[in-house]
């Protein structure tokens, strides 16, 4: 059984990962009120999902969850984080946790269109998401804590004025200084690794059968690297990958600078042609003279100003 199979939060060996979607461990039942810690795990990279992950226990547990060796997940080795997933899990009384998963087509999709939905503001959603499912499954939240970048300041405000009655500490590192962040840091990342490591290419998948093809015909394998534009595997493996006509596989974020610059320099520049576009945009030209501010729609269809009526 891979490592990727045990983790509850990721696609089922052979689910591309196609849509957004949300994960919750069961719901402790100790008595409230309680502490909840918000962290992401793949704000940065140019392949995969970006996760958010909250984890959440009662006030009077602190003590207890200052031994279990939370920490930035960053600062752990894989096998660690996985262990402390485990651990996460190890007490349903005390310990629940959540994630919401955004898919890279998620991600695109809001970057791309008009007017965008930044990166800032889909991470925003997924936040208050996470707090307001915590809510609706009945906790009793008193803290929150978040790690968070840019004008923390801002955003905590924010945050208070969503949810009255919570007390939020929204800054930076909140991963390394509140052991509950730390939790959430480790769902954040280890769900994230086991979606890009188990990851089935949608592309590959025939329609008849269902039957996923050899991934080496398409000239697609593994070797993702870290998916930062900065690492030099990531970069061989996205330049690689790239089809002239199509793109890239839906692990792209096609919204990140880098993809963009090699779309424009490798692949086929398209030229979309509506042959109706002239004409429909020669109906609703204004007229002249007497028709001034008339176009053919509103005389075809008998239209006048209430002025002239």
């Amino acid at each position: 059984m891979s490592r990727t199979s045990l983790i509850p939060s990721a696609p089922g060996p052979s689910s591309p990962l196609t849509n957004s979607y949300t994960y919750h461990s069961s719901t402790p039942t100790a008595p409230g009120p309680y502490i909840l810690g918000v962290d992401e795990a793949g704000r940065g990279p140019v392949l995969g999902p970006l996760v958010y992950g909250v984890a959440y226990c009662p006030a009077s547990w602190k003590t207890d969850l200052e031994q279990l060796g939370f920490a930035d997940s960053k600062t752990l080795t894989p096998e660690k984080r996985a262990q402390l997933l485990g651990v996460l899990n190890s007490d349903p009384q005390n310990l629940g946790w959540s994630v919401r998963v955004i898919s890279p087509q998620a991600i695109s999709a809001g970057m791309l269109r008009i007017p965008p939905t930044n990166l800032n503001k889909q991470s925003q959603d997924a936040t208050v998401m996470l707090i307001r499912d915590a809510l609706q499954r009945g906790l009793q939240l008193s803290e929150v804590y978040v790690d968070a970048l840019g004008n923390t300041t801002t955003y905590e405000a924010y945050l208070s004025s969503q949810f009255p009655g919570i007390s939020f500490t929204v800054t930076t590192k909140a991963d390394s200084k509140f052991k509950i962040v730390g939790a959430a840091s480790v769902a954040a990342k280890v769900t994230r690794d086991a979606c890009v490591d188990g990851w089935t290419f949608e592309e590959l998948i025939e329609e008849d059968d269902n039957a996923v093809r050899n991934a080496q015909k398409e000239n697609w394998n593994r070797e993702f690297g870290s998916g930062y534009p900065s690492d030099p595997k990531t970069q061989s493996w996205v330049k690689d990958s790239l089809d002239p006509t199509f793109g890239f596989p839906s692990i792209v974020r096609f919204s990140w600078t880098t993809v963009k610059v090699i779309l424009e320099k490798s692949a086929h520049s398209v030229k979309w042609i509506d042959e109706g576009q002239e004409s429909l945009m020669k109906a609703f030209e204004g007229g002249k003279g007497r028709e001034k501010d008339r176009c053919i729609v509103t005389k075809d269809l008998g239209i006048q100003s209430i002025g002239i009526l």
